[in-house]
C-alpha cells in the first residue's frame, strides 16, 4: 500500500471511529463549572430546558477562538429564534489567565453565557487537545456534532447542523 492510500485509509478509519462514537448517544458529562459570576453550573443539565446547546471551548490567548465567537455573534440572535439554541463559551484559561476572561468577554460584546474550566476537567472528560473546539448537544443532551479548529465560514457548517437538529 503506498503512502497516499495509507493516509486515506487512516483518515477514513478516524472518521468512522468518530461517527461510531457519536452514534452511541454520548451525553454531556456531569461536571460542575462556575460561570464568570461564580455561579455553579452542572454541564449535564444544560439541555434540560429543551434547547440545543453549543459548547464553544476557547481561551483568551487563542486568536481563532475569539474570531469564531465574534463571527457567530452576528448570527446568534437569528439562531436562537430559528433553532432554539444556546451557545455557551467555555474558557480553558488556567488560574494564571482566568482574570482575563471577563474583560475579554465584555470587551468583545459576546452575548453568550461563559463558563470557566481552569482545571480543564470538562476538557479532559471530553478528550480533546486543542481549542477552538465546538460540541453541539441535542435537546436531550446527546452530543451530536464535534468540530475542532476554526476557519472563516465554519459557522455556516455549524448552522447546517443546527438546522438538522431543529428538524428543518
Amino acid at each position: 500500500m503506498n503512502n497516499k492510500a495509507l493516509c486515506c485509509f487512516f483518515a477514513l478509519a478516524c472518521f468512522l471511529n468518530i461517527q461510531l462514537s457519536l452514534g452511541q448517544d454520548k451525553k454531556l458529562p456531569s461536571i460542575e463549572l462556575s460561570d464568570v459570576d461564580g455561579n455553579k453550573v452542572d454541564v449535564s443539565q444544560l439541555s434540560k430546558d429543551g434547547k440545543i446547546i453549543i459548547l464553544s471551548f476557547w481561551a483568551t490567548w487563542c486568536v481563532p477562538c475569539k474570531k469564531e465567537l465574534t463571527n457567530i455573534m452576528d448570527l446568534y440572535e437569528e439562531w436562537q429564534m430559528k433553532y432554539n439554541v444556546e451557545l455557551i463559551a467555555v474558557s480553558i484559561d488556567d488560574s494564571r489567565n482566568i482574570t482575563k476572561v471577563k474583560p475579554t468577554v465584555d470587551g468583545s460584546g459576546w452575548p453568550y453565557r461563559v463558563l470557566l474550566d481552569p482545571n480543564q476537567d470538562l476538557k479532559r472528560a471530553l478528550s480533546f487537545q486543542n481549542v477552538p473546539y465546538t460540541i453541539v448537544a441535542d435537546r436531550n443532551g446527546n452530543i451530536s456534532y464535534i468540530h475542532n479548529g476554526y476557519v472563516e465560514g465554519d459557522e455556516f457548517e455549524l448552522e447546517e447542523k443546527l438546522k438538522e437538529l431543529a428538524g428543518g
